[in-house]
């Protein structure tokens, strides 16, 4: 039975019973009192709906499931079901308001910039993101014009150009963004920004390093082809003349060899898939061997001494001797004939330090930020005669940073270099 058929059963019911009732009175009492008490029930009736009207009244006013009002007769089926729909109204919010939370997280936790906006282009609503690319500020720039806040004359024709369907590519605020606007609705926006800075800089690094390394290459394959044409041609060379050729050879083919080894290096360390596996390290007995491959390396040009007073640390052996063992040949290579180079291995505040100390060529400050880059070389010409991959010092980067160590680089031209590597103290073996 529907709540309207009950509503006008019950009200039909207490008419009937005040009729009846007006009847007996009419009976009883004569027509007079009998008319009066019947109007004075019906008066009844009426306020007590007229109360209940204006109870409902108030509550519309301040619609809360807790203070609904009882009711009487056909109000008790009336707010009842007020009741329901409101209890239900008040779980659909809740469930609405935790929806747009969770909404809000996800795109405060979003890596590319959201910009809801109005048809009109005024800021309602950004993320993190957004402020970090395009340097807004939800608290300050909210209800402002976005494009009087982006001020960049690509994005100024791109949004007057309202060429939607293709994204924009913008430089701002030393980034590289790909900004798409993104219709919805029929009064807003949504600017969407994908940060590819990173993304376009290994894109460089790793055309450059192709290109570097097909260099590198190219020179000892010209000279080994050449003389392989020489051979082919001139097959009654004399034998000092083909030992010589044979020579340089052997020479090109160990530097390519070397070269290849060094960028299997460098692929093998920034390879996320190569977990760092730590060892104990006697750095007494890896610092003399380190020791004893830089006499050979020298062949007695050279003045070399080590002193090791550090503790023995934590780490990958092989990659803590490949970053040694690069610094201590780097020096030997810069430094000229009688030079002198100090290796020494000491135990710091900070942390345990690794350094080599050299009176060679030294390096002019203006190299020293960008030693550590592939392939990048202070003299080429230096270079080629030390025999260099211009990858060493790459290597050692990487090494470091898998170590959470640091690099201190200290040179003054014609007067020598410093190299430290700072360990840090969690790597230290407790005695």
């Amino acid at each position: 039975m529907s709540s309207r058929l009950i509503f006008w059963i019950s009200n039909s019911v207490r008419i009937l019973l005040v009729a009846m009732g007006t009847a007996a009175a009419c009976y009883m009492w004569g027509t007079v009192i009998g008319l009066l008490l019947g109007i004075l029930a019906m008066a009844s009736l009426v306020l007590v709906q007229l109360f209940y009207l204006q109870r409902l009244a108030d509550w519309l006013d301040h619609p809360t499931s807790s203070r609904l009002p009882d009711g009487w007769g056909a109000w008790t089926d009336i707010f009842s079901r007020l009741y329901k729909l409101r209890r239900g109204d008040e779980k659909n919010q809740t469930e609405l308001t935790e929806w747009l939370a969770r909404f809000r997280q996800a795109m405060t936790l979003l890596p590319d910039g959201v910009v809801i906006m109005d048809d009109v282009l005024f800021l309602e609503w950004c993320n993190p993101a957004a402020e970090r690319h395009l340097g807004l500020s939800l608290t300050k720039d909210k209800g402002m014009r976005v494009t009087n806040l982006v001020r960049s004359p690509e994005f100024m024709d791109y949004i007057i150009l309202g060429r939607y369907d293709t994204p924009l590519t913008l430089s701002f605020r030393d980034r590289k963004l790909i900004a798409h606007i993104i219709p919805f609705e029929n009064r807003r926006q949504i600017l969407v920004t994908h940060d590819v800075t990173e993304s376009e800089r290994i894109d460089m690094m790793r055309r450059d390093f192709i290109a570097n390394a097909s260099h590198e290459l190219r020179t000892p394959l010209t000279v080994i082809n050449g003389f392989l044409e020489i051979a082919s041609l001139q097959p009654d060379l004399d034998i000092p003349t083909r030992n010589a050729h044979l020579k340089l050879m052997s020479e090109q083919g160990e530097r390519m060899q070397r070269l290849v080894e060094d960028m299997l290096t460098l692929t093998r360390l920034e390879s996320m898939d190569h977990l760092l596996r730590t060892e104990s390290i006697n750095m007494r007995g890896l610092l003399e061997q380190i020791l004893q491959e830089a006499h050979a390396l020298s062949a007695g040009r050279h003045k070399i001494t080590l002193d090791c007073q550090g503790p023995d640390i934590r780490g990958s052996t092989d990659e803590i001797r490949s970053a040694l063992t690069n610094l201590v040949t780097n020096a030997i290579r810069y430094t000229p004939e009688h030079g002198e180079i100090q290796i020494q291995w000491c135990n710091a505040p900070q942390g345990p330090k690794f350094l080599v100390i050299d009176n060679g060529i030294g390096i002019s400050p203006e190299h020293i930020s960008r030693l550590t880059e592939r392939f990048y070389r202070v003299d080429k010409s230096r270079s080629r005669e030390t025999q260099g991959t211009g990858l060493g010092l790459a290597i050692v980067k990487h090494v470091l940073l898998r170590h959470n160590a640091n690099l201190f680089i200290d040179s003054v031209p014609d007067q020598g270099s410093k190299f430290a590597v700072q360990f840090p103290p969690a790597i230290v073996i407790d005695a």
